[in-house]
């Protein structure tokens, strides 16, 4: 029993990285070389080289961003095979996923990620997977309808022949094989079964689109009945529930469109995210929560084990907040042309930063501590959450109120019949929940920046809480990318926007750096994309330097014979 106490469930490696090192300092003493030539040559010359000083010290601020960034990269190794000799009685995971539009986000792209959930090598009694829809669509509930009679097939399928892919439209690409490759007859039969069953929910799905109307708005849809999209009810519908443990049992499935006002700020997926937190929080109270966006579907089935391994390995609940894996598209194109894939942000940045106080929060693909989210500081977590004065900041719900307690105190959640529950969810999830609270300013998902996941991993972290970055192999999850220059400039516009927001804000990492708990370095490192929207202005600038010089006969760069 000792022995199995003390088996490893991950481990932390330094990578080695002298030669970049060498490689960035020299670059930076060049840059300040530069920089003081600049300085005690300016008053000989003109305005093009003070406006190439200017520049040039910016560009310096940003190398010294990037180096501190890239300064001590890590990563991590898990061993999920010895995580239940160590915890035997696995902990409970709520799995959130949250959707918009149909129009942008196909409904058939948003079943294919909650049908790789509710299939992962994790019990299925300990999973619960809520979808949030935020346009209120009949169509995205009825294809979840649909899609849950296609996991009573597809999970127990996964499961039996430890399918690796487990979202079907990848699957049938043709491009998996099950681990066991044995070309057996029972396999082909089950395949070509679920593969028609698969192709009928297509159909089906495709069929209700290209309808006015998808379906019916009767029994279960007749909640959909004269609804808008911003002006709506709160709807809440239990797909799919385990009452008793069974072999092939799927995972808890529900649906929830929180109540819409005109007049009540919603704070887009913050917003979204918040009413999961609580609805959850009155249903299935799991310590832990794994929220993905519903283009992102699992492509390691092991995920959930993999996150376990670091949020229960852990000496200190304060190493790990969360554990965020990164991003990784299937569908982007061999050269990128728009850097949709930030290559370079994730696959080298990324890692530097998992160094400092942990990894950034990038809203998706990420497992939470629940106690975190709700606010709790290391200490007090370490203390097991005492003061429970701190309760009255989470709205008036006596069942959420509780259950919240529970959270606090770090316990595994509670097993619960939904239906019994549903009507605190619809309290917790009406609009006018938040007043009075403290949703959005400190608990919760952190309202104030169109770059909500950047805004909350910076509150997580200047509390003093820690995170990691994981890239197992096969990727965690696989998503899809911007398509083209229109898309890939609106998204980036909007987190530019958002980042921006946040340096100009009260929650600006200086400040945080000064008066709370955040690492020199890690504000360093959330500066760096921080100050993304403003580069254009000094690059723009040094571009137009030389046309400027030639058309004012002028120059910004030493003359050659003065040298010679």
């Amino acid at each position: 029993m000792a022995n199995e106490f003390s088996l490893p469930l991950y481990e932390k490696i330094y990578c080695k990285n002298t030669i970049q090192r060498a490689l960035d300092v020299t670059l930076l003493f060049l840059l300040v070389l530069l920089l003081v030539y600049r300085l005690f040559s300016l008053k000989n010359h003109g305005f093009p080289w003070l406006l190439a000083f200017v520049c040039e010290s910016w560009f310096t601020f940003i190398w010294v961003l990037v180096v501190s960034s890239k300064w001590s990269p890590v990563e991590y190794k898990t061993y999920p095979e010895n995580l239940e000799k160590r915890f035997p009685d696995l902990p409970n995971i709520d799995m959130f996923v949250t959707t918009a539009d149909p129009v942008l986000e196909p409904p058939i792209i948003t079943v294919n990620t909650i049908l790789s959930l509710l299939a992962v090598d994790y019990p299925a009694d300990k999973l619960a997977c809520y979808v949030s829809d935020d346009a209120c669509s009949p169509l995205t509930f009825y294809s979840l309808v649909e899609a849950s009679k296609f996991a009573k097939l597809w999970v127990p399928f996964c499961k039996k022949y430890k399918i690796q892919v487990r979202a079907p439209f990848r699957y049938f690409l043709g491009d998996s094989e099950p681990l066991n490759t044995a070309a057996n007859s029972e396999f082909k039969q089950d395949c070509l079964k679920i593969k028609a069953e698969y192709e009928l929910l297509i159909q089906k799905i495709e069929e209700a689109a290209r309808k006015s109307v998808p379906c019916d708005l009767t029994g279960e849809l007749a909640a959909f009945d004269n609804v808008e999209r911003h002006n709506h009810p709160t709807i809440i519908k239990i797909i799919l529930e385990h009452k008793e443990i069974l072999p092939d049992a799927v995972p808890n499935l529900v649906y929830i469109s929180r109540e819409k006002r005109p007049k009540q700020p919603h704070h887009y997926k913050a917003g979204a995210m918040n009413v999961l937190a609580r609805v959850s929080g009155v249903m299935t109270n799991a310590p832990f929560m794994l929220n993905v966006d519903c283009d992102m579907f699992v492509n390691n089935p092991q995920v959930v084990r993999h996150a376990m391994c670091q949020l229960l390995g852990s000496k200190s609940e304060r190493e790990t907040a969360f554990v965020q894996y990164r991003q990784v598209f299937y569908d982007g194109s061999r050269d990128d042309f728009y850097g949709n894939q930030f290559v370079v942000f994730l696959k080298y940045m990324c890692r530097g930063v998992a160094g400092t106080q942990g990894s950034y929060y990038m809203g998706t693909g990420c497992f939470h501590r629940r106690k975190v989210i709700y606010g709790l500081w290391p200490d007090d977590a370490e203390n097991e959450a005492q003061n429970h004065t701190f309760f009255d900041e989470f709205g008036n719900s006596e069942a959420f109120i509780s259950s919240t307690a529970q959270a606090l105190k770090g316990n595994k959640g509670f097993p619960n019949n939904l239906s019994n529950s549903l009507e605190a969810a619809y309290q917790v999830a009406s609009c006018s929940y938040e007043y009075g609270t403290s949703w959005g300013t400190k608990c919760g998902w952190i309202y104030g920046s169109k770059a909500e996941d950047a805004l909350t991993g910076l509150t997580i972290h200047k509390k003093g809480w820690k995170s990691t970055l994981h890239n197992p192999e096969p990727p965690a999850f696989m998503g899809c990318a911007p398509s083209g220059g229109p898309e890939a400039m609106t998204q980036q516009k909007r987190w530019a926007t958002g980042l921006l927001e946040i340096l100009v804000g009260k929650n600006n990492p200086i400040i945080a750096t000064l008066t709370a708990k955040l690492q020199f370095r890690m504000c360093l490192a959330y500066l760096w994309p921080q100050v993304w929207g403003l580069r254009s202005i000094p690059e723009l600038c040094y571009a137009a330097l030389p046309a400027y010089c030639i058309l004012t006969d002028s120059h910004f760069l030493p003359k050659v014979r003065k040298y010679l």
